[in-house]
């Protein structure tokens, strides 16, 4: 009989309610999907906000599925277990009651509070201390958000939960604060894993609002007798702390050749690109590249930066929508093949395309600003996210091979942009480096198999990557020698934002 493990896979834009079933000789697994839902954010007068309860219940619903998978296929479930995007927090108070919807780390009003720390607080204490790439977005910063704009709510919270760890305290009715989630906030020092009382008097919150973290794999408790009801799961099973930052999950699942020297591009509305490390890295190239030190499964570190991802593609795709043409991601991808190639190139890190809505308006706005022909179609508009993404990922690996004084062999790819073929040729010519993509479902994949190690029924990571190799077949892209591309990097390397003035 096999053992499920369930991954709550939630990502900016959906979730997923993932059963992975480990076969009893830990020789083979096998994915269930069970459901699939959008994780929407809705403007209130008070910001932008997560409809936390919308995805709640839609996670309920994805368990009462897989319950049902499981009793006809005759498998256990043995845990649940949550992994969502970075940053974002909740407060719940003394009586365990939620204050209020979270905020979206894409909510403006943080940047406001990001010019009110950093003239406090220097962003080269801020980063020597926390190890990460200083952005807007960061706990650091919506916290002070918060703080500001209503310090009332802080004051009534007894406990601060990052996302997955809401949802863990929704399953089991215990709050914890897991390490690979909390390194995203900048709250943590980065040396010793505890959290920077320095910081925290940074942003106004009071050290009394968390706990220790706890590592990857750690047993949460058993679901609850009200979860039990509502998804038909026993109360048997458990709830585990995985990799609850997505990016860990995903990095997690790499297959790598234990003797190769290799990087990842971790796909998604972001776009992670990083190595794996074995202590932190702190030197002055590090901290003036902004490389962000996060915690991953292990005591590894996930040395990496943010880049802005398949959040452009995502972004066009709403404003087709609004203009009435209803685009697949594949008539998008098949349509940017057919357009000329490097009409136009953008920085995908220009500060006006994080921010959502308007997007075709932006990229012409930057191709205006940057003397660039403006796109005219749906495919070159996409062409244009695409090549300048496989540029944006040059310029960083690069980079980071310049860091850590090392030289990549090959690029893994894990991800739901793994999909994206071409993007993955235009990686591999851009960069000049084989791009091996899979698993597609990495962060379902390593959040599950990282709990089938937390409660034993596999031994280590050396196991859990090696069971993945043995299941997942990648698939590997060439570089290809292209003068054009030669040129096309010349081009990008002069697009800086600060050539770019901010759209309206």
């Amino acid at each position: 009989m096999s053992d499920a493990f369930v991954a709550i896979d939630l990502g900016a834009e959906s979730g997923r309610v993932v059963a992975v079933a480990v076969d009893a000789s830990r020789s083979s697994f096998e994915l269930h999907e069970a459901h699939r839902f959008p994780t929407s954010s809705i403007q209130l007068p008070s910001g932008l906000h997560w409809d936390i309860g919308g995805i709640w219940r839609e996670v309920v619903h994805g368990l009462l599925l897989v319950a049902g998978w499981a009793t006809e296929r005759e498998i256990t479930v043995r845990s649940v277990g949550v992994d969502t995007w970075g940053v974002d927090w909740s407060l719940v108070d003394q009586s365990g009651e939620l204050l209020g919807l979270p905020h979206t780390y894409r909510d403006p009003r943080n940047h406001k509070a990001f010019e009110e720390v950093t003239a406090t607080i220097s962003a080269n204490e801020i980063y020597d201390i926390s190890g990460i790439q200083i952005m807007p977005i960061n706990s650091l910063f919506s916290l002070a958000a918060q703080v500001r704009q209503s310090p009332g709510l802080i004051q009534a919270a007894q406990r601060l939960l990052f996302i997955p760890d809401l949802l863990h305290y929704f399953l089991s009715g215990k709050m914890i604060n897991e390490a690979t989630i909390a390194s995203t906030s900048q709250l943590i020092d980065i040396r010793t894993g505890s959290w920077s009382h320095r910081l925290l008097d940074a942003c106004g919150v009071p050290p009394e609002l968390f706990d220790e973290t706890v590592p990857p794999g750690s047993v949460i408790g058993n679901i609850t007798k009200r979860v039990a009801g509502e998804s038909g799961l026993g109360r048997h099973v458990q709830v585990v702390a995985p990799t609850s930052h997505d990016t860990a999950s995903a990095v997690a699942a790499i297959p790598a050749e234990p003797d190769t020297d290799w990087c990842f591009i971790s796909s998604g509305t972001w776009s992670l690109v990083g190595a794996e490390l074995d202590q932190p890295c702190l030197n002055e190239a590090a901290k003036q590249a902004m490389f962000t030190n996060e915690t991953g499964v292990g005591n590894t570190i996930r040395f990496l930066k943010n880049i802005a991802g398949l959040w452009l593609v995502q972004q066009c795709r709403r404003a087709f929508a609004s203009r009435g043409q209803s685009y697949s991601y594949d008539d998008l991808t098949e349509l940017a093949r057919l357009a000329e190639p490097f009409r136009t190139l953008i920085d995908p890190d220009h500060e006006p395309f994080a921010a959502p809505g308007r997007m075709l308006k932006k990229i012409d706005q930057f191709a205006i600003d940057t003397g660039q022909l403006v796109p005219e179609t749906p495919g070159d508009y996409l062409r244009c996210c695409l090549e300048s993404l496989a540029l944006a990922y040059r310029k960083t690996i690069h980079k980071l091979q310049s860091v850590l004084d090392r030289r990549f062999e090959v690029i893994h790819v894990v991800g739901g942009g793994g999909r994206n073929e071409l993007l993955n040729q235009m990686t591999a010519v851009a960069t000049g480096l084989p791009v091996i993509v899979g698993p597609i479902e990495a962060t379902a994949i390593g959040k599950a198999l990282v709990q089938a190690l937390g409660v034993g029924v596999l031994d280590d990571m050396q196991q859990v990557r090696r069971l993945i190799g043995k299941v997942i077949e990648p698939q590997r892209f060439e570089p290809a020698d292209s003068s054009d591309w030669a040129d096309a990097t010349a081009r990008f390397a002069g697009l800086g934002v600060s050539q770019a003035r901010p759209s309206p």
